[in-house]
Formats: structure tokens, sequence, C-alpha cells
């Protein structure tokens, strides 16, 4: 049977910024003009999304390597100076019977991030191929990276809090390394390149299908 009624199809429009939809009177079908309510340029898709998040992807895989290869922590205890990258911090609190704190690092700094460049990866990859496999199931893939994405963040913010209290000379001190900048800039970017998607395209190849297999 056709495929249901989509707003492209009825000729409005979603404003990025407020969500109001609109229908297209001015502009042209790739810029319909305006949005009356916040003056935001509109676009019945996001311009250049694939091109873009690509690049972002890219970039981000190019910055989680030395992310945990450098380390993100230098800690003095007792006049002893040891760094530790995200992995080794993990092995640390396993060796010392802290498997919770571990996994909880684990997830959040190493396994959220490449799985979230995955499932982009792989989006970017069916829409390039103009696949149409599972369009609600990919949905919800991308709705997923964006639900996860700020979690990765909790390793940056568990350094900023050791930094900002421990100042103990020789006896206790934490500073940030390098893999910190590394591992934000992941993080950051790999939240741009979400933002850049546009999951719309997703259903524009099942929605050319079926107009071509129900004609008007």
């Amino acid at each position: 049977m056709p495929s249901a009624l989509t707003a492209k199809t009825a000729s409005l429009v979603g404003c990025a910024v407020c969500h109001l939809l609109i229908r297209k009177h001015t502009g042209t079908a790739d810029s319909p003009g305006q949005c009356p309510r916040c003056g935001a340029t509109l676009h019945s898709r996001k311009r250049n999304s694939i091109a873009r998040t690509l690049a972002l992807i890219l970039a981000a895989f190019l910055f989680y390597i030395p992310a945990n290869l450098i380390p993100i922590t230098k800690i003095t205890s007792l006049g002893v100076v040891k760094t530790d990258t995200i992995m080794s911090g993990v092995i640390y609190f396993i060796t010392s019977g802290m498997w919770p704190l571990a996994l909880i690092i684990f997830v959040a700094s190493i396994f959220v991030p490449l799985l979230k460049l995955l499932i982009l990866t792989f989006l970017v990859i069916s829409v390039q191929r103009g696949s149409n496999w599972r369009p609600k199931d990919r949905t919800r893939l991308y709705r997923l990276t964006e639900a996860i994405g700020r979690w990765s963040m909790v390793d940056i913010f568990a350094v900023t809090i050791l930094v900002a209290l421990v100042h103990m000379g020789a006896i206790a001190n934490v500073e940030a390394q390098k893999g910190v900048l590394f591992f934000a800039a992941v993080v950051v970017i790999t939240m741009f390149a979400a933002m850049s998607f546009d999951p719309r395209l997703i259903w524009d190849t099942k929605e050319s299908e079926d107009a071509s297999e129900y004609p008007v």
C-alpha cells in the first residue's frame, strides 16, 4: 500500500530552531524562505548533511586514537608520579576492586564514543547507498546517538573535579594532561556530527521507492 502522507509530500517544512511547521510559499524547494516566528532560514533538508557529517566522523576517529593512547592525568602521591590513560585508569579501578566505577568510566569514555561513531558511520553509508533497510530502526539508532552523546563527558568532569580539589604538592596532586584535550575533541566533534546528520534522509529513499511503485 502507498506510504503515509509526509511533510515533504504535503509541501510543508519544519523550522530547525523553533520547530514550527510551515507551508512552503516562497523560495526554492531547497530553501523555502524564513520562519515567520523566529526568522531562521528554512531548509527542507540540512545542506550538505552527508558531506559534513562524514568529515566530522573522520575527524573524530582521528582524535579518538590519541585520546586513548595519551595520558589524561598525572597523579603525584607521596612523591611518586604516575600518568594514566583512560584504559589504564579503568584497569586500576578493576584491580582495586572498584568494578562499578571502572564500568562507568569504560562505558562512558571508551564504549559510548566508539559506538556513536560507528552508528553514525553506518547511517551515513546507508543513506549514501540509498538503502531502504528498516528505516524506522535506523531512525531509532540516530535518536540513540543523540541520547547517549552527552554522557561521554563523564570522564572530563571527573578529571576536572580531581584537578580542582587535589592540590597538596608532593603529598597529593592531580594534573590534567594532553589526552584530555583529544578526548574532549572527540566528544564535541561527535556531537556536532550527530547534529549535522539529517535523519529525514533515511526516509527519502523509501518515499521515492513508494512513489515509483504507486504512482499518482
